[in-house]
C-alpha cells in the first residue's frame, strides 16, 4: 500500500478523482479516508487488476502534471511577485508554457532547459516505493524544491515579458490614435523592404530620404524616441496612407508585424518578387494616352 497524506480536503480529492477517472482506478485500488484533519490517499499496487506500483507513480506523476503545475506557477507569480489578478496569471502563464514548449528560442536562451516531468518523475522514483507513507506538504516543499525553483527562474523571465509586450501594446495604441484623425499627405504608399528601405508614391515615383525627412512630424521622434524609427516607422505615422502595400521576403519580420500592427487594415502585404511587375503595370498605365 502507497499512503500520501494531505492536509488540504480538495487537494486529496483531486488525487484520488484523477486515478478514478483519468487513470481508470476502482475503488478496490484507492480509497480516500478522513483522520483529524488529515485526508489520506490509499493506492494498493497488484491489487484487484495487478496494477503495478510503476503505475501508481505514473499516476501520482500524471496529477501533479494536469492538475499542480499551473497552480504552482501562479501561487509563485502570487506569492513572490505580487501578480494576484487571474486574467494577468493567465497571460503570465501562457507565455511560460510557449518557453517549455520551445517555442519562444528568443527567451528560452536566457534560462537552462526544465524538463519538469523528469524532474517530477525522479523525485517520485527516488521517495515512493511499496508500503510507504508521505506527507504531499513535505514531498512538495522539500523533495520539489530543486523544481520550484527552476520555475520560479521561468516565471520571473515570462513576467519580463508580459511587461514588455503590455508596454509595446500601449505603444502601438498610441500611434494608432496618432494616425487616426490625421490628414492623409499620400494616398498610397508602395513600401519596398530589401536590403534597403524604400518609399514609393501611388505612381510608383520613388520618394528621395531627403523628402521623406522633410515630411517627419518631429513629436514622433522626441515623445517616442526608442520605439519609432526615423526611416520607415515615422516616415509611415507622418504621412499616414489611406494604403500601404508593403513589399517584403517575409510577413513574419518583426517590422512587417509591427507596421500591420498599428496600420491594421490599411495595410497589404505582398512579396517582394511582385513589386517589379506591379510597377512595370503602373508605369505602363501612366504612359498609355487616355
Amino acid at each position: 500500500m502507497i499512503e500520501i497524506i494531505f492536509r488540504n480536503k480538495h487537494e486529496a480529492e483531486e488525487l484520488f478523482q484523477h486515478a478514478i477517472r483519468i487513470q481508470n482506478y476502482t475503488e478496490g485500488e484507492t480509497t480516500i479516508l478522513h483522520n483529524e484533519g488529515q485526508y489520506i490517499v490509499r493506492m494498493y499496487p497488484e491489487q484487484c487488476s495487478g496494477r503495478s506500483i510503476e503505475e501508481v507513480k505514473r499516476t501520482f506523476s500524471a496529477f501533479l502534471m494536469e492538475s499542480k503545475c499551473d497552480s504552482w506557477f501562479r501561487k509563485i507569480m502570487a506569492e513572490k511577485f505580487y501578480y494576484q489578478d487571474s486574467e494577468e496569471q493567465q497571460q503570465i502563464l501562457e507565455i511560460i508554457h510557449s518557453i517549455l514548449e520551445g517555442q519562444r528560442e528568443d527567451l528560452s536562451t536566457f534560462l537552462q532547459r526544465v524538463d519538469i516531468h523528469e524532474q517530477l518523475r525522479a523525485a517520485i522514483d527516488r521517495l515512493v516505493h511499496d508500503d510507504i507513507s508521505f506527507s504531499y506538504d513535505a514531498f512538495i516543499k522539500f523533495r520539489l524544491k530543486p523544481l520550484l525553483d527552476d520555475m520560479t527562474k521561468y516565471v520571473e523571465l515570462s513576467i519580463d515579458e508580459y511587461k514588455m509586450e503590455q508596454e509595446y501594446q500601449m505603444f502601438i495604441q498610441t500611434l494608432r490614435d496618432f494616425i487616426k484623425d490625421r490628414e492623409s499627405k499620400l494616398p498610397t504608399i508602395h513600401l519596398y523592404l530589401g536590403e534597403e528601405v524604400r518609399f514609393f508614391n501611388q505612381h510608383f515615383e520613388e520618394l528621395s530620404r531627403m523628402d521623406l525627412t522633410a515630411m517627419i512630424d518631429r513629436r514622433l521622434l522626441i515623445n517616442h524616441p526608442v520605439y519609432v524609427d526615423s526611416v520607415t516607422i515615422a516616415p509611415l505615422l507622418s504621412i499616414a496612407p489611406q494604403e500601404i502595400c508593403l513589399y517584403s521576403e517575409s510577413e513574419e519580420q518583426p517590422l512587417v508585424r509591427t507596421i500591420k500592427n498599428i496600420f491594421e487594415e490599411r495595410l497589404k502585404t505582398l512579396h517582394i518578387s511582385e513589386f517589379n511587375m506591379r510597377k512595370q503595370h503602373a508605369c505602363k498605365n501612366i504612359s498609355e494616352p487616355s
